[in-house]
This record gives C-alpha cells, sequence and structure tokens, in this order.
C-alpha cells in the first residue's frame, strides 16, 4: 500500500526548464518555471546516467509534463514526460540559444518571489520558446518582444505613446527607464535619450505582437531598440543579466 505521506506530498505540473546544475555523481538540480505551482527548485535523480528514463527532457529550454514530490529544500522530480521539444533545435543554432539563455534568467529573476504571476509568465516564456525554435521572426526581435511582454506582466509595463510620468498625449520624443518609458518634454529628467520615431514605433510592435510592423524595421531601429529595452529590464530587476551580454544583434 502506498504510503499517505508520499501520496499527499505528490504533485504534477507543466514546467519549463530554467537552468540546470550538476549535484553529487549522476543528479541534477533543476530550476524550473511551472504553470500552476510559480518558480520550483527540485533534484533529478541519476539524470546524467546514460541509461537515465529522464534524457534529454530536463535539459534547459525543454517544457514536460513532470511528476514532482515537495521537499523540505529541494522537491524530487520522479516522472517526465516531453511536451516541448525546444532544447535541441535552440541549442543547435548560437544566435537563437543566447537568446533563449537571456529569456530564462530573465524569467527566474522576475519569478523568483512574483507567485501571482507565475502562469502567465509560464505561458509567455513557452510561447516565446516554441517561436524562437520554429525561427518565426528574427532571433533579437523575439528577445525584446518577450522581455518588454514579460516585464509588463510583471506589473513594469512600458509606455511608448503617452508620456509615462504625467499622462500627457503623445507621440514624445525622450525615453526614461526609470520613469516608465516615453516622457515629455516638461517631464524629461537631463540627459535621457531621445530615440527615433522609428524606433519608438518598433518598441510599441514588440510590446503589443505587431509583428508585420517589427519584422520590417530596419536594423539601425533594432538596435536603438534593443539598448533602450536592456536599459529598461536592468533598471527593473535592479541588476544586470550575465547572458544578455552574448546576444549578437545585426
Amino acid at each position: 500500500m502506498a504510503n499517505p505521506s508520499f501520496a499527499a506530498r505528490s504533485y504534477r505540473d507543466d514546467a519549463v526548464v530554467l537552468r540546470t546544475h550538476k549535484l553529487g555523481e549522476a543528479d541534477r538540480i533543476i530550476t524550473l518555471l511551472t504553470k500552476h505551482h510559480g518558480q520550483v527548485r527540485a533534484v533529478a535523480k541519476g539524470v546524467r546516467r546514460t541509461s537515465s528514463r529522464f534524457g534529454a527532457r530536463l535539459e534547459p529550454f525543454m517544457v514536460a509534463d513532470l511528476q514532482l514530490i515537495s521537499g523540505r529544500n529541494l522537491d524530487i522530480v520522479t516522472q517526465a514526460v516531453a511536451k516541448g521539444a525546444y532544447g535541441s533545435s535552440i541549442a543547435a543554432d548560437y544566435s537563437r540559444y543566447t537568446v533563449a539563455a537571456v529569456m530564462t534568467e530573465t524569467a527566474e529573476k522576475l519569478t523568483d518571489a512574483d507567485v501571482d504571476s507565475g502562469t502567465a509568465q509560464y505561458n509567455l516564456l513557452v510561447g516565446a520558446l516554441a517561436s524562437l525554435s520554429r525561427s518565426d521572426h528574427p532571433p533579437e526581435l523575439i528577445l525584446d518582444s518577450y522581455l518588454l511582454r514579460a516585464l509588463a506582466t510583471g506589473g513594469w509595463a512600458p509606455s511608448f505613446t503617452n508620456c509615462a510620468r504625467c499622462g500627457a498625449a503623445g507621440p514624445h520624443t525622450a525615453f526614461s527607464a526609470p520613469l516608465g518609458g516615453m516622457i515629455c518634454s516638461n517631464c524629461r529628467p537631463p540627459g535621457s535619450p531621445a530615440p527615433a520615431p522609428a524606433t519608438v514605433i518598433l518598441l510599441a510592435a514588440l510590446l503589443t505582437g505587431d509583428w508585420a510592423t517589427a519584422d520590417g524595421s530596419e536594423s539601425v531601429h533594432r538596435r536603438e531598440a534593443a539598448g533602450l529595452v536592456a536599459s529598461y529590464l536592468q533598471w527593473h530587476l535592479e541588476r544586470a543579466l550575465k547572458s544578455l551580454k552574448h546576444v549578437e544583434r545585426s
């Protein structure tokens, strides 16, 4: 007969693998973003052995249906069924790999303490990884769109139309990460960058998912938008992302 305490601690959820690191000779600690339980850290026992039944299902960027047992410090993965095999196609291309690394690092930072937005962040990340694996759009555009949407989901939605500080109708010519996006001349702090109008249009398209506009943008505006997105991200996360410096920009 099954141990009642064992059964009571068991749960099932869909999850995307954010990060892994070695534990002992054959195990791994897996950082997961689950659909219904937020961010979870769990042990996958024996996963590094060639005979492991988990195999590649618990590699970064993979989406799986998992059975877990709650533990005091770390949960334990007891079953894994692949749902989204994005890891291999992403890892095969350097530009896609570095973009995915930024996405998962961002998701980990945003969901570390925020339980309420866990399901929305999970859905957003899985959608972005799927799009990246299919090469639906240029990797850098998928990344910047994901970052803007993830921040918006976390409560830091930028404004690219009305003034982010006073609400005055736009368009405006200055950008401020601390103030939340585009700002009017009355609210503009000294030294604020003044992005090109086409860059502001691109940023708004990335936030709203207007891919026709985003895909038709020029590289000069993509690079400028990327710099603004990075500054906005790092301001609100209050830390730099280690993986962001490796992303290649066209």
